[in-house]
This record gives structure tokens, C-alpha cells and sequence, in this order.
């Protein structure tokens, strides 16, 4: 992960607005791009307050990521079909709070792709189908997730990062092929008795997942179903380099981003840490 001087600038930008600690009402930004789409041509001026929704946007889904990481460990010893479907949702939703971030939203049912176009001027975003897109990423065809992971993967920020890859569904090591099989395959037959832990073991766990180092992550693998440690590895990983982002961009300096960096249904359970002590992956 590499944040340039471009991405850094876009940041702030988008948040330079966000002077207080609320979000925006559900679904309030979706509406608002799909009311500037322009009749004609590509671009369309959004306004301010919309520009900064990309920043409450991704701040939402980061915290949607850390709550399905939380629901993930907490029911890894229960439920590895279910932990590794929401861990995998905790990844995904780093990666496409990244995406808003990098500027990037997907209207999915008018199948356009917004994206903010500073070099236009402020406030200006392109909208355009997945084929408008091909300079930047081969999007014809994906759907959402895809999208999403495909164009943080393609963004010089995150290109050479082997936490965030193109996740292609066809290979036997990768996200969504392992997402899949916990959804979609027969005859998985891995149903343990169903004893939630207590909340001291769910902290251990946590504290556990956040000691292990990597600098050469293997992807969750089909073949090793429920490789539920592999994905939850990755997840917090990928949530915890979202957090590094905007840490390393805002600092101390915006308030809306100091409120919701510790959310309160996690601060019981882990204050983001990483460490090198351990290592699964090898």
C-alpha cells in the first residue's frame, strides 16, 4: 500500500466537510448520485455535501467490516460455514470502503459507476457504464463485489498490496471461490453444537488474530474448507489497513473520522493492534 500524493489530497477533500460525528440517513447517497446523472454527457457537478458522502460511505462500511469480523470470530468454533460467509463480508467491506475512498461508487440498479473526477473540477464526478471504465480496469461483465475489488486492485494504491487481489471466483485459492463454497456447495456437513462463547474468549481470539504477522499472504483456499482461519487472518488485516489510511491522512485533524475510528460495539474487544510474535502463513 502506497498512498501518493494524489490519494492523500483526495481524502482530505472529501472530508474537509465532515465536521461533525453524523451519517448521512440509509441509502441518501446512493439517491443523491442517481438524482446527478447527467442527461447528457458524462460529467455532472454533485455538490459538496454529496462529495463528502464517499467519506461517510466508506467510514459506514469499514464499520460493517469490523462488525462482521466480530460476528466471524464469534462463531468460528460454531458455525464455519457462517464464520467464513462473514468473514468474508468483513473483507469485502473493506474493500469497497477503499473503493469510496479511491472515489469510487456503484449505483447497482441503474448499473453505473461514479466516479469522482477532481481533474474536472470540484465537486465533478464521471458517470459511465463498466465499459466506459476499460482504461482504468476490465469491468464489463463483474458484478458488484467484483467491481469494487477490481478497481482497488487496479488503483496505484493498492496495486502491488497482496492483501487486496482481483478475488477471482474461479480460482481454488481466493476469496470469493471459498464464499462460495460456504454458500452454494452440497453436502457440507460441518454442523458442530452450538455454544456461543463467552465475551473473555471472544477477546482472546481477537487478540490471538491480531499477534499473527504476514508479509506474504496465501488467500482462503476451497480445497481447505472452512479455512476459516485464513479468512479471518485477512479480513483484519484488510480492516486494519483501512483504519491505517485514513489515520495516516486525517490524523487527529477531522473530527467526524476521530469519533467513528474506535466504534463502541468493538472498543471491548481489540484496539486494532498488529504484530509480528506469530505466523500462520508460510
Amino acid at each position: 500500500m502506497t498512498i501518493d500524493e494524489s490519494f492523500e489530497k483526495q481524502i482530505k477533500t472529501i472530508f474537509r466537510p465532515l465536521n461533525t460525528a453524523t451519517l448521512p440517513e440509509p441509502a441518501s447517497f446512493s439517491m443523491a448520485l442517481k438524482k446527478n446523472i447527467p442527461k447528457k454527457g458524462k460529467y455532472g457537478d454533485v455538490g459538496r455535501a454529496t462529495i463528502s458522502c464517499f467519506g461517510t460511505a466508506a467510514v459506514d462500511m469499514w464499520h460493517r467490516s469490523v462488525h462482521s469480523f466480530l460476528i466471524s470470530v464469534a462463531l468460528a468454533d460454531v458455525s464455519p460455514v457462517w464464520a467464513s460467509v462473514s468473514g468474508y463480508y468483513s473483507s469485502h467491506y473493506s474493500v469497497r470502503g477503499l473503493a469510496h475512498l479511491l472515489g469510487y461508487f456503484y449505483i447497482h440498479k441503474e448499473g453505473i459507476i461514479v466516479r469522482v473526477a477532481a481533474d474536472k473540477g470540484a465537486n465533478i464526478c464521471a458517470f459511465g457504464k463498466r465499459a466506459d471504465f476499460k482504461q482504468i480496469a476490465n469491468l464489463q461483465h463483474k458484478g458488484e463485489h467484483d467491481i469494487y475489488w477490481t478497481l482497488v486492485n487496479a488503483s496505484n494504491v493498492f496495486s502491488g498490496d497482496p492483501l487486496f487481489t482481483k478475488n477471482d471466483p474461479y480460482k481454488d485459492e481466493s476469496d470469493s471461490r471459498h464464499r462460495n463454497h460456504a454458500n452454494y456447495a452440497d453436502n457440507i456437513r460441518d454442523y458442530p453444537i452450538f455454544n456461543p462463547p463467552d465475551r473473555e474468549s471472544l477477546k482472546n481470539k481477537i487478540d490471538r488474530i491480531s499477534k499473527i504477522s504476514f508479509t506474504d499472504p496465501r488467500l482462503p483456499d476451497v480445497r481447505k474448507f472452512p479455512d476459516t482461519e485464513t479468512v479471518q487472518l485477512l479480513a483484519y488485516h484488510r480492516l486494519v489497513a483501512f483504519r491505517t489510511v485514513l489515520n495516516n491522512t486525517l490524523g487527529g485533524e477531522n473530527n467526524f473520522w476521530n469519533v467513528h475510528r474506535n466504534p463502541s460495539f468493538a472498543r471491548d474487544y481489540t484496539n486494532f493492534q498488529l504484530s509480528s510474535e506469530t505466523s500462520l502463513l508460510g
